[in-house]
């Protein structure tokens, strides 16, 4: 089982130390070994170069659109989870609990801004500007004021609500193209969206949508040079969506290459296009990225035992280590024979190869750099 690093802060253990500084009252007893520990987990990835590699989530839902849950609940989720930011992108169209929830596009950013900052996240301020598909819905993140933006669905205004975001310098991906197949044009690369493209003002495309990986938009944008995004969609709570128990289990986000843990160092990245979308086992991007990252986070050592053969050959065996929590499956072309070798988070696999092998070679077939394409690999002997 992995080892979690338990990074408790002070506010919130003062409902632990309160609770385990109760008087005793006869006829009462307390249950609190039943209570759920209150830490945050630790995802570790290595920095890459100048980089650090941050977790972010800029895609979930709350009561004030169509989610399941309060927003303080994905600020207690993000926290205890690992991720550095996140954003709240309810629907701007899209509001079924209006007869409920009063509706406030700005709301679920306001009531979060004091939390996070106590929590040590950036919280970053978005929405999801929902038209029907196609053209399909569109995140708008780093946005400004939220109160005016279209909240009719009328196909006139397609562009007009987009252009609203566009004003306000927002970051603004394509979500989820795909996700209505029966419908034409649902996963094309529209007239609408090249037109978003070629001006300028689309900047990105949901690779990875909670459980569902569109890969004909991880091809989009490589050769568009679009930025790759990855996020859960959330709508009801993250431990009733993803089994969390299995110690590879994350919810789906962007890795961004970010020069600082800001929220400008994020801006900047992702305008640079340096992410890497990330569901549990897979990994997809550019190729430039996912290297870096692969190359930062798994370690072949130098030969620590050479075998001697009654037939006079000679086995090195050597270890290839994960110093991170992603989870790496490679298909190796050359050593005694071709195998996959499983690199779950945080662990060491051996190998062996004949004395006379130079390299090791093979496809890391858990991530994507293109729909048909895996990284290819290159391990040096020594």
């Amino acid at each position: 089982m992995r080892q979690r690093n338990l990074l408790l802060i002070g506010l919130m253990l003062i409902p632990v130390f309160a609770i385990g500084q109760k008087k005793e009252v006869e006829g009462m007893k307390y249950l609190d070994e039943h209570r759920r520990p209150v830490f945050r987990d630790n995802i570790i990835i290595p920095d890459v170069g100048k980089y650090q590699v941050l977790k972010c989530d800029f895609h979930m839902h709350t009561v004030f659109s169509d989610g399941q849950v309060w927003p303080s609940v994905r600020n207690q989720e993000a926290w205890q989870e690992g991720l550095d930011a996140f954003a709240i992108t309810d629907h701007v169209e899209y509001t079924p609990h209006k007869e409920d929830v009063k509706v406030n596009h700005n709301r679920g950013y306001e009531l979060l801004k004091e939390s996070a900052a106590k929590s040590n996240l950036i919280l970053v301020k978005g929405n999801e500007v929902t038209r029907n598909t196609p053209p399909g819905h569109f995140n708008a993140i780093y946005i400004g004021d939220a109160s005016d933006y279209i909240e009719s669905r009328d196909a006139a205004q397609d562009k007009t609500a987009i252009m609203k975001a566009v004003a306000q310098n927002a970051f603004i991906f394509w979500n989820h193209p795909g996700w209505q197949p029966g419908i034409a044009g649902s996963y094309d690369w529209i007239p609408f969206v090249d037109d978003l493209y070629k001006q300028g003002v689309l900047h990105g495309i949901e690779v990875i949508n909670g459980f569902g990986f569109h890969m004909k938009a991880l091809d989009w944008c490589i050769d568009k040079g679009l930025t790759v995004m990855g996020t859960s969609d959330i709508h009801n709570l993250v431990a009733h969506e993803y089994d969390l128990s299995k110690e590879y289990v994350h919810r789906t986000m962007t890795l961004v290459l970010a020069k600082e843990r800001t929220a400008e160092s994020i801006r900047e990245a992702l305008g640079a296009g340096r992410t890497v979308a990330w569901a549990s086992k897979i990994l997809a991007g550019r190729e430039e990225h996912v290297r870096s990252l692969f190359d930062a986070c798994v370690q072949l050592t130098p030969s620590f035992y050479t075998e001697e053969k009654k037939n006079g050959d000679r086995i090195k065996y050597y270890e290839l280590r994960n110093n991170s929590d992603l989870y790496f499956e490679l298909e190796l072309k050359e050593g005694n024979n071709t195998r996959l070798v499983v690199l779950y988070p945080r662990s060491v696999q051996q190998i062996s190869a004949s004395a006379e092998t130079t390299s090791l070679s093979g496809e890391v077939i858990s991530t994507y750099v293109r729909s048909d394409k895996h990284l290819s690999v290159n391990f040096p002997l020594k």
